[in-house]
């Protein structure tokens, strides 16, 4: 199955008219059902299952494809997320010394999908986007996605906030890593 194909579906051949649309579904599929392994020679191919498929050799389960979405220029999609201080991270930023800057709201350009439901609307998950310490990574400066701030991540934490999109709307997505999310941290 891929963009623009057909899928053949208990004998009914179905169309697909939306790219991103059956990527997000798939990737909700993956998250749902881990079962077959399948090779690829890429290994960010948002197809590839089982989940954990894109997890670094480090990761032992996976429940989470992250992902983000472009639009018709190649502009990751951004959504506002709370994020809620918790007291073990502010007594950790002043035993470290570390900068106790810190904002009431941010924004990510990471996904996690919650759910997909008819003409190509989702339910996304915004996820804090962290660096290997576990820290948050803080990806605009001014108002302005700062590429070398994303290149900082490698790891998620779940948010709490959600956003609804029609996935109609965008012309790429790309996945980004397989990953656990404790979705009961939140």
């Amino acid at each position: 199955m891929g963009c623009g194909r057909n899928e053949e579906v208990g004998g009914e051949v179905r169309r697909h008219d939306n790219c991103i649309c059956e990527v997000v579904r798939a990737i909700r599929r993956v998250q749902d059902i881990r079962e077959e392994v399948d090779c690829d020679d890429c290994r960010t191919d948002c197809f590839l299952t089982p989940l954990g498929s894109l997890v670094s050799p480090a990761r032992q389960r996976a429940n989470t494809r992250v992902f983000m979405l472009l639009d018709e220029k190649g502009n990751p999609f951004k959504a506002m997320f709370n994020r809620r201080r918790r007291i073990e991270e502010d007594e950790e930023r002043t035993n470290s010394g570390q900068d106790r800057r810190d904002c009431a709201t941010c924004f990510s350009i990471f996904f996690r999908v919650q759910n997909v439901f008819d003409n190509c609307c989702a339910t996304l998950q915004v996820l804090e986007p962290l660096d290997r310490r576990g820290r948050r990574v803080d990806l605009f400066k001014d108002g302005k996605l700062d590429l070398d701030e994303v290149c900082r991540v490698e790891n998620f934490r779940a948010t709490g906030t959600c956003v609804t999109v029609d996935l109609k709307c965008f012309c790429g997505i790309q996945c980004v890593r397989d990953v656990f999310i404790d979705c009961d941290e939140d």
